[in-house]
């Protein structure tokens, strides 16, 4: 599945499946522009990797939450690269605890980095997409956004956010050749998960029912293939990459 002469921005792209994201795009012809907040040295690394390797990607720094900075980084893509084919909105956090402990600004500042961020940069995306006719906008929603976690309010209505917005944006443009899918991820291995208590690994195995975990590679293939022109009949859908979590 060729992305060849394809432009892509991937936010949240300096670690984790953002970076395996950007990695696979890149691998099959993409030009990528890797998207980060703060973790300047682990985007350039993520940039080096892609050359290295003899693909085209570029590093640009923008909070996706705030509107001026996705208008900078949709800027810096198109000067660059002189179009955006493909958006994969992956940046996202979390601050996890039961609602009774939550405090409001750990709500907002969920809702931010994952939905508003995944809003800002679909609307700047379509600006750029209409022109060409054509557009592949991937949504990293969560199995939290579909089944909701205990302890996970905020993530979890952000992540069931962005499945919203999926499917109304693609019935939006569909017939403008734009199609809008997410993928939603079960638990997957990270640096920031791959030290987690070896009985709390089991615990969590036992309710998937592949009994194991993901990896980020599964993830950006799932990711791919919307980004291709092999999924052109495919639009407001989400795909579930969990282990059977959410079936």
């Amino acid at each position: 599945m060729s992305l060849n002469d394809r432009v892509a921005i991937v936010t949240g792209a300096s670690r984790g499946i953002g970076r395996a994201i950007a990695i696979d795009l890149a691998a099959r012809g993409a030009s990528v522009v890797v998207n980060y907040n703060a973790s300047s040295a682990a985007a350039n690394e993520v940039v080096e990797a892609i050359t290295a390797a003899g693909g085209t990607a570029t590093a640009v720094q923008a909070n996706v939450g705030d509107a001026a900075q996705v208008e900078a980084l949709f800027k810096a893509a198109v000067d660059a690269y002189g179009k955006v084919d493909i958006l994969v909105n992956n940046a996202g956090t979390t601050r996890d605890n039961l609602i009774i402990r939550m405090k409001p600004e750990d709500f907002d500042a969920v809702i931010e980095t994952n939905l508003r961020s995944a809003w800002l940069c679909c609307k700047a995306a379509i600006g750029v997409m209409m022109r060409k006719r054509y557009g592949r906008i991937i949504n990293v929603s969560s199995v939290s956004g579909v089944v909701g976690q205990a302890g996970q309010t905020n993530y979890s209505a952000s992540k069931a956010g962005m499945i919203g917005l999926t499917k109304s944006l693609a019935r939006e443009y569909a017939n403008r050749g734009i199609t809008v899918n997410a993928v939603a991820p079960g638990f997957v291995l990270t640096d920031l998960t791959k030290d987690l208590p070896e009985d709390l690994v089991k615990q969590l195995n036992a309710v998937i029912p592949v009994g194991r975990w993901g990896t980020v590679e599964e993830v950006a293939k799932a990711v791919a293939f919307f980004a291709t022109k092999e999924s052109a009949y495919i639009t407001g859908q989400v795909l579930n990459v969990d282990g059977g979590m959410a079936m």
